[in-house]
């Protein structure tokens, strides 16, 4: 049976209630080349209704609650915008249960890393992100808040490099590889050191840099993976991961480190080729996110 509600029968209506609490930005004025990705949120809540609660393990996730705070209401005012997202996100992370956001582009990181830093003000905190991009543009298309810079600004306004580490790039402009130069304790995981490596030896590493910190936030852009697995975002890159070392490596850092919130960005539902696959892929990883959250409760 379809349940009505987005998340199915983890669908909680309260926050009170919850084990994860669930947001979506619908934004996508940022973006540089495919547009379309203010539809995801939208199209993963719609999905998320024909899926079952069970991991791909086996493992029972019914008795783990989501409530869905509903969307951000875009503004024409980018800045105000900002703002409404951040204090959003923040009252979120107020509660105390594990956060989970859905863009929009890249961009939405900014307000949100933001709202990540300002709940654990004090506290030793590090991103994990995953994208084929690095992200670090000072400024592009003329603007500081282009989806090219969001982890240029969080390593102005959330963290420091070394608190960061970026996994699956393959595609930079010069001005990345000058900051990659300049700091060289950011931990910078290649896709072919993925492929070349391994996975496990990997994730292994990231364990290690982030093993004393206290909060880490995963920012995922969907088109970390090759475009084989994910057509559906709007800069592709070629020679991405596969949508199994992304997931056994999601699996292993929700396992082995304090995650505590998690966006994901950059799915196009109007630029997916076939079935909603790029969309579906994203709601898997998802699922699997909820699986080891389960286990903990």
């Amino acid at each position: 049976m379809v349940d009505l509600n987005p998340w199915g029968e983890l669908y909680c209506q309260e926050i009170e209630g919850a084990d994860v609490v669930v947001m979506g930005v619908p934004f996508d004025g940022a973006v540089s080349c495919g547009k379309g990705s203010s539809l995801a949120p939208e199209k993963i809540r719609s999905l998320s209704r024909y899926l079952p609660t069970i991991t791909e393990e086996g493992f029972d996730i019914g008795d783990l609650k989501v409530y869905d705070h509903g969307d951000v209401p875009v503004s024409l005012n980018w800045e105000a915008y900002y703002a409404d997202v951040e204090k959003e996100a923040f009252a979120l992370f107020q509660s105390g249960k594990f956060c989970l956001f859905f863009g929009g582009d890249h961009s939405v990181t900014i307000p949100l890393s933001r709202a990540f830093g300002h709940h654990f003000k004090g506290k030793k905190i590090g991103i994990i992100h995953f994208d084929s991009h690095p992200d670090l543009c000072d400024e592009y298309d003329g603007h500081r808040w282009s989806h090219a810079c969001p982890l240029r600004r969080a390593v102005e306004d959330v963290i420091t490099p070394k608190d960061l580490a970026q996994i699956g790039i393959r595609s930079y402009e010069k001005e990345e590889v000058a900051f990659y130069k300049a700091h060289p304790d950011l931990l910078l995981i290649r896709a072919y050191d993925v492929f070349n490596e391994g996975f496990q030896s990997v994730c292994e590493k990231i364990k290690s840099k982030f093993r004393d910190y206290d909060a880490l936030y995963i920012s995922l852009d969907i088109d970390v993976l090759d475009p084989a697995f994910a057509p559906g975002t709007g800069t592709p890159e070629a020679g991405g991961l596969s949508s199994r070392e992304l997931m056994q490596m999601i699996k292993f850092l929700m396992s082995e480190l304090p995650i505590v919130a998690m966006d994901l960005v950059e799915v196009s539902p109007p630029l997916d080729s076939v079935n909603h696959i790029t969309s579906w892929a994203a709601l898997k990883i998802v699922y699997e996110v909820f699986g080891k959250l389960s286990i903990k409760l």
